[in-house]
């Protein structure tokens, strides 16, 4: 199973809608950054039926360098949050139903 890129997010809505690739390319760039600049304001955004963006705010803390042992600090952060809708948690599940993914491929003995 790979991973679908913005490209084929563009040649998919394209193909279904008509518009040309470069046209829908400027309307998915242009939702992106309307999202990125929302969140950045501290405000989450709502679309009924998927989901919910959200900032996390991720309190400092002290941690440890794995490689040495050492603490460090982390300072304070944001953290931005995608939390899915029950309805589209049920189609994905629904859809696992039908089709489940493949099994990952296992070692050679």
């Amino acid at each position: 199973m790979s991973n679908i890129t913005k490209r084929d997010l563009v040649e998919k809505i394209s193909e279904k809608t008509g518009l040309t690739q470069v046209d829908t390319k400027i309307v998915i760039e242009s939702f992106l950054e309307a999202i990125s600049h929302a969140l950045q304001k501290g405000r989450n955004i709502e679309i009924r039926g998927f989901g919910r963006f959200k900032i996390k705010k991720k309190d400092s803390r002290m941690a440890r360098n794995p490689r040495t042992g050492e603490q460090i600090k982390v300072d304070s952060a944001f953290k931005p949050i995608f939390k899915a809708s029950n309805e589209l948690r049920k189609r994905v599940n629904d859809a696992q139903m039908v089709s489940p993914p493949p099994a990952a491929p296992s070692e050679p003995a």
